[in-house]
């Protein structure tokens, strides 16, 4: 059986060629999605992973569609937007994975403003396009509504128990944003990416605000170390990191699986999570406890 939630309706995932996006697209489809997009600047690879995903899904009418985007670039989102719309009729979840890393580690007095400008125009800029595409997109769509079921050994109709579980409103969609522990931390050289992150969350709760009464929930993950080819890279830069992960990581001393980040990001798409909107879900072994982030 498997650990993630139930879920329906269709999917939108950027970033969704590998790593943290790529386990979430696939999530979505194991968790019963009948449709999931597939979207990232890579095309090839996301059409792989969209082919792939056909597998594994729940759904018998499942449907996988790879499209190339690059968030950074408007009118790309509001392609990749419409498409969506075009095939599956709305968009219920939609998760903003698209990001880069920390690829220089400079002082804030040597940035390169090249590289700084490179960082927010995908992490920050980027994710603020897909919120602002996505929740113009749902606005125009209905709400969904989700009856309970009766609790177990409640059956009979005058109980009163039965009346503690109304029907509610599941709104117009979840939008979930991939931020990180830089978020809500720092580390040193790491203006850019910091910065990237820390803006993501504030757009979450921006977001989260001006649409919570349209029935629009907004999101943010923010993993720590996590096992992705994007952060492998950073290991094979900096292989002293492995003995920091075993020492400051509490949980275990060891990075999050990208299935451990994509069933937190299910959750908060699920009908369980209905009445959350503008959280910061930490999924970081515990290190933001006590220090900001992994010390080499």
């Amino acid at each position: 059986m498997s650990d993630l939630p139930a879920l329906s309706g269709v999917a939108l995932v950027t970033g969704a060629a590998s790593g943290i996006g790529k386990e979430v697209a696939f999530s979505f489809a194991e968790g019963g999605c009948r449709g999931v997009v597939f979207a990232d600047i890579n095309h090839d690879a996301a059409t792989a992973a969209a082919k792939e995903s056909q597998s594994f899904a729940a759904d018998a009418a499942y449907r996988a569609l790879a499209v190339r985007v690059d968030v950074t670039d408007l009118q790309s989102v509001q392609d990749m937007v419409d498409l969506t719309v075009r095939e599956f009729g709305r968009v219920y979840h939609s998760v903003n994975a698209a990001g880069i890393a920390n690829l220089t580690a400079t002082p804030t007095a040597s940035t390169d403003f090249t590289h700084f400008n490179h960082v927010l125009d995908t992490n920050l800029k980027g994710t603020a396009h897909c919120i602002a595409i996505v929740a113009k997109a749902m606005l125009s769509q209905p709400p969904l509504t989700y009856t309970p079921p009766h609790r177990r050994g409640h059956t009979d109709p005058s109980s009163t128990a039965l009346n503690t579980l109304p029907p509610r409103t599941l709104g117009r969609g979840a939008i979930i944003n991939i931020g990180s522990i830089y978020s809500t931390l720092t580390r040193p050289s790491s203006l850019a990416y910091t910065a990237s992150k820390h803006g993501v969350l504030g757009l979450t709760k921006a977001a989260a605000l001006d649409h919570a009464r349209d029935g629009i929930r907004v999101n943010v993950v923010c993993p720590g170390v996590t096992d992705t080819p994007m952060f492998r890279s950073v290991l094979d830069r900096y292989p002293a990191m492995q003995s920091a992960i075993a020492r400051n990581v509490p949980w275990e001393g060891r990075m999050a699986s990208t299935r451990e980040v994509a069933a937190a990001v299910l959750w908060l798409c699920s009908r369980g999570a209905s009445y959350v909107t503008g959280a910061c879900l930490g999924v970081d072994g515990g290190v933001g406890l006590s220090h900001g982030g992994v010390k080499i």
